[in-house]
């Protein structure tokens, strides 16, 4: 790809390079073509030979992918290792692939590979790692003069045997448990998932378009972002440190941006803080925005636009809309969000800003994207359709299998995930939940092993509470819990980066710490409305009944995210176990106590309704006899009337026996009365 554009008659841009704030100077595909061949030069030179691996430690920056073309002309392999990486983590990937010799960006990163040098067991062994280059030392023009004596045909002589079969890189996933496993990914599968991607979305894919990179090269799509861009001739500009990306952005002006969701997330998050800053009008405005956005987005997408929406869209461009553009350079149109799970809200809201955002969805393990959405079919809610090439089913337990030309063959030197990963028919386990519509498009349900199983035996996916918290601005991280629990909780961090204003929002100062900020009531209060509004979307069982804030937000740093900013829930779970155990344990101690209360207070109940229930009885039995002694006597009296009209047969000879049988017959009468009564009373 570099050799065909830099053959082609028009020179094309490729890169632009920003030598200072603002100042960025072009890079085209023959200036590239140079830098890439003297590089390898000077890798040659340095003893790195056909096979032997080298890995990258740094930033997204241009030496980074200057070097990574520069390992592939010099027939090496290249091991992205992240600039976040504990010496552990970048001595189990040195270690375990061979790597021969690294680039790190600066001297504090040289620390942390003299550091893994340290960490040698019977799996760890760094003994083949030769050389550590630092980027910021000026190495990369040493190198280039090293190489000086091999020339132009040894370095096409050593590029020209590699193949598309040939290992172009080894990457380590980031996965959320476990250690990383190793990741062959060839030539062909950069070469071949490049050429369909670029089919998929010519909109995107196309010398019209610009981006800055700003995500971690590191991560398999941002490679595969550097090939397409050659492949179909975008521009590309990379942002190194992130603090500095708004200015970036408006100096760079791509038209196209790769993010992970979190970025969106962010810059929702920030216009509503810089509303709230405006007062209360500017905040309802605001608001008003949002419902408009999401209304005139679903009203697009179904071809039921009408002439109300049109308007109110029209009017809250040029308030808000526009706004938001210009923080992202002002001319982004399109954006692949990839890395984990967009939340509908905010893919509705960007598209009414101007931006389409397609979700791509993919792992390591297939070279990153296996699907996109289209643009000429845009749809919200689902990351699209299988890229051509490859192949996908669902399982009977639900997970997606896939294969095609992105897949690699296995990982390497791992048979037992291998057989893990792979089913008998050659099928690889995606791990994640999925469905495919009858359009074919692919709607991801959560991921496998994050399910969380209540001790009730409910099965609760976790994603799509934790998307509505996050949308609070107060929030930079939610993950639910409960696995084997009686019923789901909360872990809650705060974003730092908000926290004063929305302190001072809610009538706090802005000082107090994020450990001040966790314990305070009212902070809590307003957590609990954003708790309350994620429990209305789901079931009773699947509802937030407890939640803690933590005293620290997740970071990378400290192993609770992924470079691509998912929650390892594993780590989670294992430091801040002690907020875990206090919800339930503070929970099953106040049922207990709630239980013992309610049993004493039933007791006591029970005898205050049986003393009233007896007295109640005491109170009908007399009136009762009081009644049925007033029955007898008019029963008598009737008996006596009766009898002086019609006389019974002989009874002027038996008047004794006649009062007798009389009186019998009326207090028979009078039994049976009160008999009937009791069984009234007993009944009611």
């Amino acid at each position: 790809m570099v050799e065909r554009r830099a053959q082609d008659s028009r020179n094309p841009l490729v890169y632009r390079v920003q030598k200072s704030t603002g100042n960025w100077v072009p890079v085209t595909a023959k200036d590239f073509r140079r830098q890439v061949i003297d590089l390898a030069k000077g890798l040659m030179a340095a003893g790195i030979g056909a096979g032997d691996v080298v890995g990258i430690m740094s930033r997204t920056r241009y030496e980074w992918t200057l070097i990574d073309f520069a390992i592939w002309y010099a027939g090496a392999v290249t091991v992205p290792v992240y600039e976040t990486s504990s010496p552990a983590q970048a001595a189990w990937a040195l270690s375990h692939s061979g790597a021969k010799a690294i680039f790190v960006e600066n001297s504090k990163l040289a620390d942390v590979i003299g550091q893994a040098r340290e960490l040698t067991d019977d799996e760890l062994s760094l003994d083949a790692l030769k050389d550590v280059w630092v980027i910021e030392d000026s190495v990369l023009p040493t190198l280039v003069s090293g190489g000086s004596s091999i020339s132009d045909e040894d370095v096409e002589e050593r590029r020209s045997l590699a193949n598309l079969d040939t290992v172009a890189t080894i990457v380590y996933t980031s996965g959320t448990t476990g250690r990383p496993k190793a990741c062959p990914i060839t030539h062909g599968n950069f070469v071949r998932l490049s050429a369909n991607t670029k089919l998929t979305i010519p909109e995107i894919a196309n010398e019209t378009n610009s981006t800055l990179l700003f995500l971690p090269l590191a991560h398999v799509l941002g490679r595969l972002i550097q090939v397409l861009a050659f492949d179909a001739g975008l521009t590309v500009g990379h942002a190194p440190n992130i603090k500095n990306l708004s200015t970036d952005l408006a100096s760079f002006q791509p038209t196209m941006l790769l993010v992970v969701p979190r970025v969106f997330e962010k810059v929702y998050e920030g216009a509503i803080k810089k509303a709230e800053k405006g007062g209360k009008v500017n905040v309802k405005l605001f608001q008003r925005s949002v419902d408009v956005a999401i209304k005139w987005s679903q009203a697009k997408i179904a071809g039921k636009m009408t002439r109300a929406l049109t308007l109110q869209h029209r009017f809250y461009d040029k308030l808000v809309y526009s706004k938001l553009r210009d923080a992202m350079g002002g001319k982004v149109r399109f954006a692949v969000s990839g890395g984990g799970r967009l939340a509908p809200h905010y893919g509705h809201f960007y598209h009414a800003v101007g931006i389409e955002v397609v979700e791509g969805y993919g792992l390591t393990e297939t070279t990153a994207p296996l699907a996109v959405g289209r643009i000429r079919n845009f749809d919200i809610g689902n990351v699209g359709t299988l890229i051509p090439g490859g192949s996908a089913r669902i399982a009977e337990d639900g997970e997606l299998e896939f294969k095609g030309i992105g897949l690699i063959s296995g990982y390497l030197n791992n048979p037992e995930e291998n057989a893990a990963a792979f089913t008998e028919d050659g099928w690889f386990r995606t791990g994640d939940l999925a469905r495919i519509d009858d359009d074919g498009k692919i709607f991801i349900t959560g991921r496998k092993k994050e399910i969380i199983v209540t001790a009730g035996g409910k099965n609760v996916m976790p994603v799509p509470a934790e998307d509505r918290l996050r949308q609070s601005p107060f929030v930079s991280q939610a993950m639910l819990v409960g696995d084997e629990k009686p019923f789901i909780s909360a872990l809650i961090t705060l974003d730092p980066d908000v926290l004063p204003d929305e302190l001072e929002r809610i009538g706090l100062p802005r000082t107090l710490s994020l450990k001040e900020a966790s314990t305070n009531p009212r902070v809590r209060e307003a957590i609990q409305k954003f708790i309350d509004d994620a429990n209305a979307f789901v079931s009773k069982a699947e509802s937030i009944h407890e939640f803690r804030i933590l005293d620290k937000d997740f970071t990378e740093a400290e192993g609770h995210l992924t470079p691509s900013m998912k929650v390892r829930r594993k780590q989670v779970l294992a430091d801040f176990n002690s907020y875990v155990e206090d919800m339930y344990n503070r929970t099953k101690s106040t049922v207990s106590e709630t239980a013992a209360h309610t049993a004493e207070r039933v007791q006591e109940l029970r005898a205050e309704q049986t003393e009233k229930w007896d007295q109640f009885k005491a109170v009908q039995a007399e009136k009762i006899q009081e009644f049925t002694e007033t029955q007898g006597q008019k029963l008598h009296e009737l008996a006596d009337k009766i009898q002086q009209v019609a006389p019974l047969p002989g009874a002027k000879d038996k008047d004794a026996a006649s009062n007798s049988g009389a009186d019998e017959q009326v207090e028979k009468a009078a039994s049976d009365w009160v008999e009937v009564t009791e069984i009234e009373k007993d009944s009611q």
